[in-house]
């Protein structure tokens, strides 16, 4: 079974969420005992962002009616974040337009490669360490990181390469009505949204096991509103 993973590297919901899908993933087998494949697709929260250094409590501020309403987002979403393991200080993060790096973790899972491990260092290197992954020099830096050669990368990012893939992880996500990330896409056909809990990503596993191949798109679950929910919303 493969879980499609609609995501933006810049939404915390996410990063809580697909550790959340990989504690319900671990151990778990389909009826042929293969293990559940995990695939990255590109969405955009805000694709005219530009990336020119603004402070993400300033952005969001600008979207939430000012910037105690973006840090008391920031209170809640920091804690639930710690729960899991992960470490936002969004005091540091800066606002960057996510095409890009969108690209890079298209690069990164070509040829059927995990993607998880550059999804991860660019969550990482946002909400962490308040590196500007709109910039291109940074982009190099986390994939160099990881092992990757920084001259291939480099060429690869000065390049259209990836572009159209991407173009076209977004228009699949329009075409299916996704308007929140994370949304999970299990099997091609049953869509849940939000940074669940493992439990309930288990019974998910379940009950599509069941009822693999016999409709359509099938929404699971609410579909969050807001960046202060379990999820983030264009």
């Amino acid at each position: 079974m493969d879980i499609e993973i609609f995501s933006d590297v810049v939404c915390p919901w996410c990063w809580i969420g697909e550790q959340k899908v990989l504690t319900a993933v671990s151990g778990f087998t389909t009826e042929t005992g293969e293990p559940v494949k995990l695939r990255w697709r590109a969405f955009q929260l805000d694709p005219s962002a530009t990336s020119e250094g603004i402070p993400l409590v300033q952005w969001l501020g600008s979207r939430y009616g000012g910037e105690d309403n973006a840090k008391r987002m920031f209170t809640q979403v920091t804690s639930v974040g710690r729960e899991v393991g992960l470490t936002m200080n969004f005091d540091q993060a800066i606002s960057a337009n996510t095409l890009d790096s969108h690209r890079l973790i298209w690069w990164a899972g070509r040829d059927g490669a995990d993607q998880r491990p550059m999804v991860e260092a660019l969550h990482e290197a946002h909400f962490t360490h308040g590196k500007d992954i709109g910039s291109l020099d940074t982009l190099v830096a986390v994939a160099a990181g990881l092992g990757h050669d920084a001259r291939l990368v480099r060429e690869f990012l000065e390049s259209p390469g990836g572009l159209e893939e991407v173009q076209a992880d977004l228009e699949m996500g329009r075409e299916l009505g996704i308007t929140g990330v994370p949304t999970f896409v299990f099997a091609g056909k049953y869509a849940i949204s939000g940074a669940q809990d493992p439990s309930t990503l288990r019974e998910v596993l379940d009950e599509v096991l069941q009822r693999e191949g016999r409709s359509p798109l099938t929404v699971l679950a609410p579909q969050g509103a807001t960046c202060d929910d379990d999820s983030c919303a264009a």
